[in-house]
């Protein structure tokens, strides 16, 4: 019945959707393996993509071949860029999706892709010889043989719902869990957790009261996630805004005795970013009201999503709670919101390329790893994805530098650091974040994916030109020096001191009172200079100007740590032979046996005396 594959994929969330993508690209033979194909790139919670750091994710899967920024903006409701008072390596572009029509595109782009099969069913066990994976058994008893394998359950393994003093198996609503591949992978001597995760109510638009809320509209000038030129939606939707009140918050605490996170029948940790509303009541005590995101789930569709109000408290009390809301008076709900806990794997046991330490050509990826969202999710797979199609092919690993993407900060932090509760991205996360902006993904990694067979060399063409023209821009404004007569009254006007004498456009643009619009409106030769150019590329090049001083130091600042990340570490260095290493450093450098002296360093509880020792001995 079936072949041997190169990669099976187990699992079409938004992982699985991103490996099958990427080694199918690369020219792998993928099976996809899913236990329902009506729910390919589910939105299971919140129809967005994106968001603070979130944001720039999508665009590094983007820029290096993979489908979730096209998918978001064909399926784009609204668009904002996040943080825009805030410097350029804060900006964070969000989209709120249409939840259908995100799964189609996914759905549509998969079975558009060469190389790319399909199958469903649950997968109960791995095929496993030696320490090698050579396929997957499902439930249904057939067999089916692969050179490797990608899991990404998401939140399927043995997975458990919540909703107040009612407890039952899933891994969605109304989809039954995964069973038996925890219970075999424990067997082989993996370590499993269980962490826990939930969603809010679902609510009739029809029944809401807007006009008491807040309107949230999307940007007027619009950006996209993708790189590529997809067409975006000609319209936008609002989104709304509104607050819970101590009514509210009086009728959730009379549930709280049958809460299944406050009785403790919920053992698993939640994550601490995204509280449920319990949880935040809780929590801050102080606090009179709390934020409510009220979203649409898409264009021909009433049902809202209630963004801030995720709990597992009994329907009554989520339903009685929400008509205190204002807007909510006469709500009617769709569904109760409800928690989920699930089995992961902590990633320590993982290599750097998600590749497990334990079983060979066996990879992880997604919530199975300890993590929450989407975009987390997409990069994962799409590493671990390109990862097995270079495994299977005896080509060289890919691993993405700390410096060099957000995706590398989160895999290195996972299978560095672990995680005990649900991982989460923030710009807070990377120490470089300042050179890891949303507006120079391509220019960051798609070099990389060019070499790595997944960019075209049109979209490479495209780069290499942006680079060009804002370099040239940037070039201009050094050697072009504008009279005091031609500027002074912009410059009082934006309350900045007049010059004196004859100022290069470089130094004017670089006060922060002045942006690169002001001077292209104000300095004809400027605007002469840049008419034709793209709005991205002239952006880029007021982001060079601006922090021109500050690159400097952070890429000095990479270039001192890198020396340390390029000392590499033998897989089998005998740990116990440095006496002088402390008892915990000894013991979790044998756990994780990071691959270079820089990895070394970030394993908490390994000491800046310990890596000295470690870096004694790796110099001899």
């Amino acid at each position: 019945m079936f072949n041997e594959y190169d990669v099976i994929v187990v699992g079409a969330g938004h992982a699985g959707c991103e490996a099958a993508a990427a080694a199918a690209n690369l020219g792998s033979k993928v099976l996809l393996v899913t236990m329902n194909m009506g729910t390919i790139a589910q939105m299971s919670c919140n129809p967005a993509m994106g968001g603070v750091a979130k944001g720039q994710i999508v665009r590094e899967i983007d820029a290096m071949g993979g489908y979730s920024g096209i998918v978001t903006d064909k399926t784009t409701i609204q668009f904002r860029m996040l943080n825009r008072s805030k410097g350029p390596a804060m900006w964070s572009p969000r989209a709120q999706n249409d939840r259908l029509r995100f799964h189609e595109e996914w759905r549509i782009m998969l079975e558009n892709t060469p190389n790319v099969d399909f199958f469903q069913d649950m997968v109960s066990s791995l095929l496993i010889k030696g320490n090698t994976v050579y396929g997957v058994k499902t439930a249904i008893g057939i067999e089916i043989k692969a050179k490797s394998v990608v899991l990404t359950n998401g939140t399927f393994l043995n997975g458990l719902i919540h909703i107040g003093e009612k407890r039952f198996g899933g891994g969605r609503m109304a989809e039954k869990g995964a069973t038996g591949l925890t219970e075999q992978l424990v067997e082989l001597g993996f370590e499993s957790g269980r962490m826990k995760t939930g969603t809010p109510p679902r609510i009739d638009g029809r029944s809401i009261n807007y006009a008491v809320m807040e309107e949230q509209q999307g940007d007027e000038d619009r950006g996209r996630f993708s790189y590529s030129n997809v067409e975006l939606p000609k319209d936008q939707r609002s989104c709304y805004i509104t607050y819970t009140n101590e009514e509210v918050h009086g009728i959730l605490k009379e549930g709280f005795d049958r809460s299944p996170m406050f009785t403790g029948r919920i053992k698993g940790l939640g994550p601490r970013y995204c509280p449920s509303i319990e949880d935040k009541i809780n929590r801050f005590a102080e606090r009179t009201r709390h934020q409510i995101f009220v979203e649409p789930e898409g264009w021909n569709t009433v049902e809202i999503y209630v963004n801030g109000f995720s709990t597992s408290l009994p329907e009554d009390i989520q339903y009685k709670a929400l008509t205190k809301i204002p807007g909510f008076e006469n709500a009617k709900m769709f569904r109760p919101g409800y928690a989920i806990e699930y089995d992961f794997f902590p990633p320590t046991q993982l290599n750097l390329t998600l590749e497990t330490k334990r079983i060979s050509n066996l990879f992880f990826a997604g919530q199975i790893n300890g993590t929450t969202g989407y975009e987390e999710a997409a990069s994962q797979g799409f590493i671990a994805g390109i990862n097995a199609h270079q495994k299977v092919n005896d080509l060289h690993e890919v691993i993405l530098k700390r410096s060099e993407a957000y995706i590398g900060v989160l895999i290195d932090d996972l299978v560095t650091k672990g995680t005990e509760e649900p991982y989460r991205m923030f710009t807070s996360r990377a120490e470089h974040r300042l050179l890891l902006r949303q507006d120079n993904a391509d220019i960051r990694l798609t070099p990389y994916a060019h070499q790595l067979g997944l960019i075209s060399d049109e979209r490479l063409e495209i780069v290499q030109n942006k680079v060009k023209n804002s370099d040239d821009i940037v070039s201009f404004m050094r050697n072009k020096s504008v009279e005091p007569g031609e500027i002074n009254s912009l410059l009082q006007e934006k309350e900045t001191s007049p010059i004196q004498q004859n100022t290069k456009v470089f130094n004017l643009l670089s006060r922060p009172q002045i942006d690169i619009a002001d001077l292209v409106n104000n300095y004809a030769p400027l605007k002469e200079f840049v008419n034709g150019f793209d709005k991205e590329t002239i952006e880029q090049a007021e982001i060079k100007v601006k922090y021109d001083s500050y690159f400097e130091k952070e890429l000095d600042m990479v270039s001192k740590l890198q020396r340390m990340d390029n000392q590499e570490i033998n897989p089998e260095f005998n740990y116990d032979q440095l006496v002088s290493l402390s008892k915990e450093s000894r013991e979790k450098l044998k756990k994780i046996k990071p691959r270079t002296l820089g990895q070394a360093s970030r394993i908490s509880g390994v000491s800046p005396a310990d890596v000295s020792v470690l870096m004694v001995h790796i110099s001899k």
